[in-house]
């Protein structure tokens, strides 16, 4: 399964595809001063200084404004809405991060306000600590701005106007009445670039500043980045929160969807068997008495209707939770499914200790089920599972010689026991190149260990 990230931009095929690719040929130090990732780092930089002053003025005045109305009423609804403009101006930022750094942040948790009107939702924002982070970001971001504005904007005009120097030297003798940029002077002597090789060499230093410049506008703005990301973006408590309100639904649909299937496979399975045994057994008692042969025969017949029905609430129970994944751990239940699996497999458990019941049943269950589509889908001639504990985590491995092509898209059983595993933390990771191997790595986190 491939993944792609960030942006693709496509050119029409001839010059420009010719010409892109003979770009893309030079170093990528050469290349960093012509890229729009430099130049759109160099303008975010640029607007972070008037913005940064607008939002400082914004903040710095709003607090104290309403710091100094305190011993009113007055000073609370004022604070209210300097934290409320920081919010605001919080979006733009991120907005201005998007579009210019690439950088994506989810918004920050929303007010959780308590009832509804004006007072309720000045309560929510000085209660949230989005406001205040926000707050925190005007305050601290303003000298950064400076400091960045000043070394990015020092930087790009030295590092062009040496660069260019052999273009533009002629102006100081023409109509500056000098022979060159002064380098140095004082009352009685002076030094000017104006010889070819002091020329050369200007050109060469600008040249060394140009193509530094991209390089170090980036490490400016990786400080933008982490200020952005921290301070802008939602809290990791909040994310945490959201990931486990995920999680919870991603269980109690799992747990629902269990439970239609178990009342699905007894009403459509053993249940009609059942029925159909009790009328078989029904009409051997009414032909007893004037038939005693076909009674029997229909007692014989019943007698595998009650074998079949048994197997199948067998396999329904370990379907449930096996006996032998209770009684005797992963091994011994691993190597079970294993057996039933129409390809040999190969099971290697190396386990010391004997994780969580839940960890242990969760991990039963993601072999079970890969091994279910090596049966149904791979056209594999072997497979192999491993099992081991790397520190907190518990490792799984499956791996088949089928045709691959496995793919976690959305509406397969893939996604589905992917969601099932991040609903404890876990992970699930397929490689499954067309034409094969697969392989499928699952993390689960380890939990509750006992000892063998």
């Amino acid at each position: 399964m491939a993944t792609e990230y960030g942006q693709r931009y496509g050119y029409d095929s001839g010059l420009g595809s010719t010409g892109e690719t003979r770009r893309r040929r030079l170093p990528t130090g050469l290349r960093a001063p012509f890229e729009g990732r430099s130049w759109r780092e160099f303008g975010y930089v640029l607007l972070g200084l008037p913005i940064a002053v607008l939002l400082f003025t914004y903040a710095v005045t709003m607090v104290s404004l309403g710091a100094g109305l305190l011993v009113t009423f007055l000073g609370v609804p004022v604070l209210a809405a300097g934290l409320a403009g920081c919010r605001g101006f919080g979006t733009l930022e991120r907005a201005r991060a998007r579009g210019l750094l690439g950088l994506e942040v989810a918004d920050p948790e929303p007010l959780r306000m308590r009832g509804h009107g004006f007072m309720a939702w000045m309560g929510a924002v000085l209660k949230s600590g989005a406001s205040w982070r926000a707050l925190l970001y005007a305050v601290i971001q303003f000298p950064w701005a400076v400091f960045s504005f000043v070394v990015a904007v020092n930087f790009w005009a030295y590092g062009w106007a040496l660069l260019t120097y052999p273009l533009w030297f002629w102006v100081f003798p023409a109509y500056v009445g000098q022979d060159g940029l002064q380098l140095y002077g004082d009352q009685s002597h002076h030094i000017y670039l104006d010889n070819p090789f002091e020329i050369g060499v200007t050109a060469l230093v600008g040249l060394l500043f140009t193509l530094a410049t991209p390089w170090i506008v980036r490490a400016l703005t990786m400080v933008d980045r982490v200020m952005v990301h921290g301070l802008l973006g939602p809290s990791k408590l909040a994310t945490r929160v959201v990931e486990l309100e995920s999680d919870r639904g991603v269980v109690v649909d799992t747990a629902a969807a269990d439970l239609r299937r178990i009342e699905r496979d007894l009403h459509d399975g053993a249940q009609a068997r059942l029925v159909a045994l009790a009328m078989d057994l029904g009409l051997a008692k009414e032909k007893l008495a004037e038939d005693p042969e076909a009674a029997a025969r229909m007692v014989d017949e019943a007698h595998g209707e009650v074998k079949t029905a048994l197997q199948e609430l067998r396999d329904l129970a370990r379907g449930i939770h096996p006996a032998v994944l209770t009684d005797r751990g992963l091994d011994a239940a691993l190597s079970s499914v294993a057996s039933r699996c129409t390809v040999p497999v190969q099971v290697e458990v190396d386990l010391a200790q004997r994780p969580a019941p839940a960890i242990e049943g969760i991990a039963y269950f993601t072999v079970s089920e890969l091994l279910q589509n090596i049966s149904k889908h791979s056209r594999a001639t072997w497979a192999a599972v491993d099992v081991w504990r790397v520190e907190n985590r518990l490792m799984l491995q499956v791996v088949d010689n089928g045709v691959g092509g496995a793919d976690t898209s959305g509406g397969s059983g893939l996604a589905g026991l992917g969601e099932r595993l991040d609903a404890v933390d876990g992970v699930l990771v397929v490689d499954s190149p067309v034409g094969g191997p697969t392989r499928v790595t699952a993390e689960l986190p380890w939990r509750g260990e006992r000892a063998l």
